[in-house]
């Protein structure tokens, strides 16, 4: 079972550097920025997540520190909010030049897939109640980072981030005040469910 589940982390891993790769080879075919291309969230939570997958894959559950425990964590309650804001947001809007197995990939597959994996395989030991402080703070560095480098370049990753399309600097905060709650809500029950999924202590 444990090997079962390795062997899923490693092809999931792969299978979404595939999916970036390609993406990126069609920017670049194309001319479009490579900042602009690793400025999505959705990107770099994908990229972030691989990265997670393929430390677990290499650790047997019972050798899994508190370190890759707290990574996992992280990923999941990133790539929960990447489907939830996708689905919720942004499932509409035209993708541009993704293909349509490269969006059911980082979209759809991913944000379940991780989220499964943290439920189904929690973490050996609790993770303390400020792990849902630290879920907070790449989500929070990346909004400042979007935002100042939307102010200067003209080009926001997303368009609730842009304050021209939703009616200036207020509308902007209140989508990222709802985000951000999004994070809190999803970071707690993440955490709270897998309390009540940790194996039991060996005997």
């Amino acid at each position: 079972m444990h090997k079962l589940l390795r062997l899923a982390r490693l092809c999931l891993a792969l299978l979404v550097l595939a999916a970036i790769g390609q993406q990126l080879a069609l920017h670049a075919a194309n001319n479009f920025s490579f900042a602009n291309f690793f400025s999505y969230f959705t990107v770099l939570s994908n990229l972030f997540a691989s990265l997670v997958l393929l430390l677990s894959a290499c650790t047997p559950a019972q050798q899994e520190r508190p370190w890759l425990s707290l990574l996992r964590y992280l990923s999941a309650v990133q790539m929960a909010i990447v489907g939830l804001v996708f689905a919720l947001l942004l499932r509409h809007l035209d993708v541009g030049l993704m293909q349509a197995w490269i969006n059911t990939v980082l979209h759809y597959l991913m944000p379940i897939a991780v989220v499964l994996d943290w439920l189904l395989a929690p973490a050996p030991a609790p993770l303390a109640r400020k792990a849902l402080g630290k879920a907070l703070v790449l989500p929070a560095l990346y909004l400042a980072y979007s935002l100042l480098r939307g102010q200067q370049t003209g080009w926001y990753p997303y368009p609730f981030l842009n304050p021209a399309n939703v009616g200036g600097a207020a509308g902007v905060a209140l989508y990222a005040a709802g985000i951000a709650l999004g994070f809190v809500l999803v970071g707690g029950l993440l955490l709270w469910a897998a309390k009540g999924r940790r194996p039991a202590a060996p005997a």
